[in-house]
């Protein structure tokens, strides 16, 4: 009865011990120890635990050592050993008496630790072997009773309890982790902004649950030919991977058509592996992961385990790693998808570009100006040549509304004909003088869908050459006019003139002295008209000299100077050095007189006109510039037209003279004005000379 309660205050204590302890080891030397003290004649107890490799390895004992040999040094391989094999297959309790008489037990062992009896007990639970435990003694039999086999078995339970807890406790432990570790890298590949980074993650990953020491290489297949592996990624410690590419190409076909995973334990003994490379490489065992996605493989991941590594992988390691890969596949594939979308972006996006510097290379290289406005008038776009008012750039402009950058343009042709071209969705087309009324414009106004847009031609010169043709065809009808009826004019005016003569000299006319004398300088003032006419429309270059300007307006210095001080004025005259020039001495004479009789007349008293001469490229220029309040626009189109003047006693034809006289000099008169006045250029081309050897002088 005492030994009974004993045996129940063991299990008691052992039970409290699986319940409260979690350290297996110090469980199982509880039972080694219970199960000595319930066997008196038992010497040694062993209990071992299987290993990967499929032998059981000691883990815990009593005695620790026996004869000089440590418990953990022990290992049974149940290849072996027939009563292990036995214990695994029948899952019963052995017990051999005389262990001579069996030939189960292993020879060595029983030499070595002089074995008399042996008991045998596989730990089990549910069908599953978690151990097997001896009990044996040296010298004499255990002669062990069925009460007491009974004992041991109730203790070998509890031992199989504690394992099973210590190996569900392990198993949780392991799925906490593994669910820590797929959280960490979820997170990790979230981040990814690339494939090659994504490959990272999943390495380093596998690298910690597998061995950091081991060779990992990612083999991807070309997106544009499915069927044949292409090396693009590759990690590791400096293998040369192409090779490596090449060894394992079978092994990586097979993954592609299975989809499976492939341990190979011993690449030595795999015929699809070419050994020679693995020993160069100091390859042992190989995994090879296929890389899936949405069932489209799109490579091999290969782990490949150097011979200095005895880590051997067990399948829920393998599966752990295989799920690592899965992970990241679906990442992989999206990045893949989405860089493949990113470059097809950049390409569009570099053709548009493309397109748009041409296009924006064929608007900057137009010479006039453009523009365009979207529908609420704000300027979109201002190519180099847009002439912007008070020195803006485009940047300054872009953005903001047409008529706040030319707000002078307000309820002018412009305003209205490009609100015209707006609203009527039509082309315009127009002309305007620049607000400074310096230039002359040619817009046409086009609608596109988001606005209009506009080109501006200067047409300056088109303007200058129109107005010029005008005057000219002017001069040339006149001219036609006064050579056609001067002398039909002039013969009945000498006639008339006459006999005005003769009726001032009869005194029955004296008291008409007055009128007959008006009416006969009135006669010569149309004569003097008339004479001007013919000089107007005379084309003929005779009479012409070569001769130094300069010397022309010596002369005529002392003249001009008289007329300045009579009207309480000035003029300075400066000239330089110039070539001769073919000229008429009183044709020039008589313009340089009309221009500056004219300036002077334009100043008020104590002003100054400037008569100069300089030399400017190929030309003379005889420069006569006066202080006057500056010549208006209106005026400016309708210098040199006959009969135009602004004097109250003007006939108009004066500066019509002066450019008949310059253009039959080849020479071209340019006027500058402004409200610090005006002055007019008239510019002769220099003669060119033979001087006998064949080249030209001035």
């Amino acid at each position: 009865m005492v030994r009974e309660q004993t045996s129940y205050s063991r299990l008691a204590h052992i039970t409290k011990i699986i319940n409260t302890k979690s350290n297996l080891q110090e469980v199982l030397m509880h039972v080694t120890k219970a199960i000595s003290e319930e066997i008196v004649q038992c010497d040694a107890v062993g209990i071992y635990l299987p290993q990967e490799d499929g032998t059981f390895r000691g883990v815990a004992g009593k005695p620790q050592t026996f004869d000089g040999m440590a418990i953990d040094t022990v290992v049974i391989d149940p290849k072996e050993n027939k009563l292990a094999k036995e214990l695994i297959e029948l899952r019963k309790t052995i017990y051999i008496p005389e262990v001579s008489k069996d030939d189960r037990p292993d020879p060595k062992l029983i030499k070595a630790f002089q074995v008399k009896s042996l008991l045998a007990l596989p730990i089990t639970f549910e069908q599953e072997v978690f151990g097997l435990i001896f009990l044996h003694n040296h010298g004499v039999s255990m002669s062990l009773t069925g009460l007491e086999i009974k004992s041991v078995e109730a203790y070998v339970n509890m031992a199989a309890v504690a394992i099973q807890n210590a190996k569900y406790l392990k198993l949780k432990e392991d799925l906490l982790l593994e669910k820590q570790l797929m959280l960490g890298m979820s997170r990790d590949l979230t981040k990814c902004s690339s494939m090659e980074e994504c490959i990272d993650i999943c390495f380093s990953y596998l690298k910690r649950i597998l061995d950091n020491n081991t060779i990992i290489a990612a083999f991807l297949l070309d997106s544009t030919d499915k069927k044949v592996p292409s090396f693009i990624i590759n990690k590791g410690t400096g293998t040369d991977y192409i090779r490596m590419e090449q060894s394992f190409k079978e092994i990586i076909q097979d993954v592609i058509r299975t989809k499976n995973t492939i341990y190979v334990p011993d690449v030595h003994k795999d015929e699809r592996i070419d050994c020679k490379d693995c020993r160069n490489f100091n390859i042992k065992s190989l995994l090879a992961f296929p890389f899936v996605s949405l069932g489209e493989v799109l490579g091999v991941i290969i782990v490949a385990v150097q011979e200095e590594n005895n880590f051997k992988y067990c399948d829920c390691l393998i599966q752990f790693a295989q799920s690592i890969v899965d992970w990241t596949a679906p990442v992989f594939s999206n990045l893949k998808y989405v860089g493949r979308l990113e470059r097809m972006v950049e390409e569009r996006t570099r053709e548009l570009a493309v397109a748009n510097e041409k296009v924006v290379s064929v608007i900057e290289g137009i010479t006039g100006g453009f523009f365009a406005v979207d529908r609420d008038w704000k300027i979109t776009y201002v190519n180099q040549h847009q002439v912007l008012p008070n020195n803006k750039t485009a940047k300054d402009v872009l953005g903001k509304s047409l008529w706040e950058v030319f707000p002078e343009r307000i309820n002018t042709v412009m305003y209205k004909e490009l609100h015209r071209a707006m609203s009527g969705r039509i082309a315009v087309q127009f002309e305007i003088l620049s607000a400074y009324g310096e230039h002359w414009y040619d817009i046409s106004a086009y609608p596109y869908e988001d606005g209009i847009c506009c080109l501006l031609k200067n047409i300056t010169e088109k303007k200058r050459y129109e107005n010029e043709f005008k005057r000219l065809s002017s001069l040339d009808l006149i001219g036609q006019m006064a050579a056609g009826i001067s002398h039909e004019i002039r013969n009945p005016m000498a006639t008339v003139r006459g006999f005005l003569q003769l009726l001032k000299m009869d005194n029955d006319f004296g008291r008409h002295d007055h009128y007959l004398e008006i009416m006969i300088e009135e006669l010569d003032r149309a004569n003097s008209i008339i004479t001007e006419f013919l000089s107007i429309g005379n084309t003929k270059t005779s009479d012409m000299k070569m001769m130094d300007l300069n010397t022309i307006i010596f002369d005529m210095t002392p003249l001009m100077k008289v007329d300045a001080v009579t009207q309480n004025k000035m003029i300075e005259v400066e000239t330089e050095e110039v070539p001769e020039l073919l000229l008429n001495h009183n044709e020039i004479r008589q313009l340089i007189m009309n221009i500056y009789r004219n300036g002077l007349e334009a100043m008020e008293e104590g002003k100054t006109l400037w008569v100069r001469t300089y030399k400017e490229k190929d030309s003379v220029v005889l420069a006569i510039q006066d202080q006057g309040m500056g010549i208006s626009s209106e005026v400016m189109e309708k210098l040199g037209t006959p009969f135009f003047t602004t004097k109250d006693n003007g006939t108009g034809l004066g500066l019509g003279i002066c450019y008949a006289i310059a253009a039959r000099h080849n020479a071209k008169i340019e006027i500058e004005t402004g409200k610090e006045g005006t002055t007019f250029f008239i510019k002769f081309q220099m003669v060119q000379r033979h001087d006998g050897s064949g080249h030209n002088s001035e």
